[in-house]
């Protein structure tokens, strides 16, 4: 599994006290890369955070799904990310027209945010459980910037290794087992292993022969993996959901025009069809009583 071209893959490096995960993606990149035109440091930026939304779904407990989600007034207007548990992807970027992301986050300026986001299955279907984490962005790069959220909000040693092109997308995380596990200079050695590995070794290789070049000595133990997919999350009823939210009367001046509002997923192509004359059920469930007329008609 773990040499799947678009897989999750966890192994443990149990002398160090060193846990990890890989992420490759291929095809799935090639889906998500298709539905948009994005320019050069976008489409690299969306890649990166898209294998660091599944690095972290291995890294952490997601019953529902993980995303990233960064919003700029830059050319860089927001770029998303999603992994669900069931190891499902989507992303898209917003650029400004004939612009590009800047090279470097710290140039996204001071009003960019930068957000983990785990929406976990409540006890009530329609009231997930979220849970939301800002990241700091005083580093140049995506894996820098999150290398140093998870030394600050979980205080454990982490390196982290994010790289995209035009034909993949790939990412490897080492982390420090809490406690007292494994040996002195575990996390030294492991670390000093970590930096010989290049963007372009990270793009090529595959998960088990990348662990075993770079960690034989540590005698590393596979902990599992599980494939990984492009699939879009959207639904009729997260749709429905959206236009309740933004009320009845702005969904009727959206479908005045038309006499419909329609609605088009940016991340998957897919199209929602509301006419007015649903609009009863849709905002007043379907035991509303249609009001009566004024007048005789």
């Amino acid at each position: 599994m773990s040499d799947h071209t678009d897989s999750l893959f966890r192994f443990l490096l149990p002398d160090a006290g060193v846990r990890g995960v890989h992420v490759r993606l291929q095809d799935t990149w090639q889906e998500i890369l298709s539905r948009g035109d994005y320019p050069a440091v976008a489409a690299g930026l969306l890649g990166e955070a898209t294998v660091a939304a599944a690095l972290f779904t291995g890294h952490t407990k997601v019953d529902g799904r993980l995303s990233i989600q960064l919003r700029s007034s830059s050319a860089l207007r927001t770029l998303f990310a999603e992994c669900t548990a069931a190891g499902t992807l989507r992303g898209i970027a917003r650029v400004e027209d004939g612009e590009d992301a800047p090279r470097e986050l710290t140039a996204l300026g001071e009003d960019a945010v930068l957000a983990i986001t785990i929406e976990n299955p409540g006890l009530d279907p329609r009231e997930p459980q979220r849970y939301q984490s800002l990241v700091g962005l005083t580093a140049p790069s995506l894996d820098e910037a999150f290398e140093d959220y998870f030394r600050q909000s979980e205080q454990l040693p982490t390196r982290l290794l994010l790289a995209a092109d035009g034909q993949g997308a790939a990412g490897l995380l080492l982390q420090k087992l809490p406690g007292e596990e494994g040996d002195a200079d575990g996390w030294t050695r492991t670390s000093a292993l970590f930096e010989t590995l290049g963007k372009a070794e990270l793009l090529a290789t595959p998960a088990e022969e990348l662990v075993r070049r770079l960690f034989h000595e540590e005698q590393p133990e596979a902990m599992g993996g599980k494939p990984l997919r492009f699939a879009c999350s959207c639904s009729r009823e997260r749709v429905e959901a959206m236009l309740q939210s933004l009320g009845e009367d702005e969904a009727r001046a959206a479908a005045e025009a038309t006499g419909s509002v329609d609605v088009k997923c940016e991340f998957c192509g897919r199209e929602y069809h509301f006419p007015l004359t649903e609009f009863g059920i849709l905002f007043h469930g379907a035991g509303a009583s249609v009001p009566a007329p004024e007048r005789l008609q």
